[in-house]
């Protein structure tokens, strides 16, 4: 080689080593596959849901409860809905009690119907605001905002500084609220945030006018040997180590097998039972994510997948979409179910993907049981969620809201006397379930020792 070109080269090595070796997707493509077994898949149902049509089902006026009717809602794309009497000119809906359950659901629960023994339920959360981004940081991280700004690191951030520090992508987030904020956290573990799959395929493209695949992976050696000579005379090695772990990263990146992962055309190959037609009309990205995690645990690339869904933010007459919103968000999470039992484990013989992976549904909060003069809902401070996860006991329900106003009513004794289970909860009985402390990420929040198996 020149004697100039390998100059500059380590001149090239020794000053971007530490600028690159900053940014969070070069962080994150710093290691090799990780040993860890556990997966995780975390949904953000954006905009606030409107419960009381699934999750936590009211059909009856009561208090200042106004259900959910043929006056409000277009019923005929809503598989399970079945009417019931309301009043002389309207129905409601007919309550889902699935065989050998004792989980309730409205119609919009879709095909997680089927499935009722691996479904834990948590009811009446605490969410105790009405801001968009508060709720939705509130739910994520089990703090509200201080200035408008997130405080502690989201569970997506927790997870990845746990198990998947060594992982190739610890975390990807499609636009998840996730958040890096913490003293103890792997700099590595910092979420690739994204606003869609398709952008990874973007980054990782690499055109042949100007270098051929044979030339790249010829500089990438030349680079990474320079990496290794350059940390071996450095005091500091750490950022000239990590290059060397960057650049040994990109032929697997760069391989047809993984970038497959990322263009949702290969995706629909893949796993088409997430592409149905016709396509879902409001959850199409849904299913794109939930195909890429189901990929990309297979190939075990990743440790975390957190997106969010699409808004459930219906203020006025687009309420009546609002069951079918949540129907094709259930159906999706549940076609991902039936993929993770399909899938074998990457590294664990005999097992299935579904045996290590963990699902965790949120919202920012709930929305009020009262329908407005615009004929939607607006936002209120109740909330519920959903744990699909062999660590928790399925065929559960935790928590409730009261009869009359939906409010979240006190689910039994905490550490700081009898209140209504809260976000902090929920995340520190999630964490705990797989060995970790909460209070190295978590102020608040005790574990809820009855949702976890023993």
């Amino acid at each position: 080689m020149d004697t100039r070109r390998r100059t500059f080269l380590k001149v090239l090595g020794g000053a971007a080593g530490a600028g690159i070796a900053s940014q969070p997707l070069f962080r994150a493509f710093a290691d090799p596959p990780v040993a860890s077994d556990e997966f995780f898949v975390l949904i953000h149902a954006s905009g606030g849901w409107d419960v009381t049509l699934s999750l936590d089902p009211r059909n009856e006026r009561r208090g200042i409860i106004e259900p959910g009717s043929t006056d409000t809602i277009d019923t005929a794309p809503i598989r399970l809905w079945r009417d019931a009497p309301l009043d002389a000119d309207s129905s409601t809906f007919e309550i889902l009690r699935p065989s050998g359950s004792s989980l309730r659901f409205g119609p919009a629960i879709g095909a997680l119907a089927e499935m009722p023994d691996r479904l834990t339920v948590i009811n009446g959360l605490a969410m105790n605001t009405v801001s968009h981004p508060d709720g939705t940081f509130f739910a994520a991280t089990g703090r509200h905002l201080a200035g408008g700004k997130p405080v502690a690191a989201s569970i997506d951030t927790m997870l990845a500084n746990e198990f998947g520090r060594e992982s190739l992508l610890p975390t990807v987030s499609v636009g998840y609220p996730s958040t890096y904020v913490g003293d103890d956290l792997d700099a590595r573990v910092s979420p690739l945030r994204v606003s869609s799959v398709d952008t990874l395929s973007k980054m990782l493209n690499r055109g042949n006018v100007n270098t051929t695949a044979a030339d790249r992976l010829a500089v990438t050696a030349m680079l990474t040997e320079e990496a290794r000579d350059l940390a071996a005379r450095s005091w500091y090695r750490d950022e000239i180590e990590g290059f060397g772990l960057q650049l040994q990263a990109l032929p697997r990146m760069l391989s047809p097998d993984v970038q497959s992962i990322f263009n949702a055309t290969s995706l629909a190959a893949a796993q088409p039972t997430f592409f149905p037609t016709p396509a879902k009309r409001f959850q199409a990205r849904a299913g794109v994510n939930c195909a890429f995690a189901v990929e990309a645990m297979k190939r075990n690339l990743v440790r975390c997948v957190s997106f969010s869904s699409a808004s459930h933010d219906t203020h006025s007459n687009n309420y009546r979409s609002q069951p079918l919103i949540q129907q094709e968000l259930f159906d999706t999470i549940a076609a991902l179910v039936r993929a993770l039992d399909a899938a074998p484990h990457p590294t664990r013989m005999g097992r299935r993907l579904a045996d290590h992976t963990h699902i965790m549904v949120v919202s920012d909060f709930c929305r009020t049981p009262q329908i407005n003069l615009t004929l939607g809902r607006d936002h209120y401070p109740n909330g519920s969620a959903l744990v699909i996860s062999p660590k928790f006991v399925g065929n559960t329900s935790f928590g409730r809201a009261d009869d009359d106003q939906m409010l979240p009513a006190n689910a039994g004794t905490f550490a700081d006397g009898a209140r209504a289970v809260a976000p902090p909860d929920l995340l520190a009985t999630f964490v705990s379930a797989f060995g970790v402390n909460p209070r190295k990420y978590l102020r608040d929040g005790d574990v809820i020792r009855s949702l976890l198996r023993a």
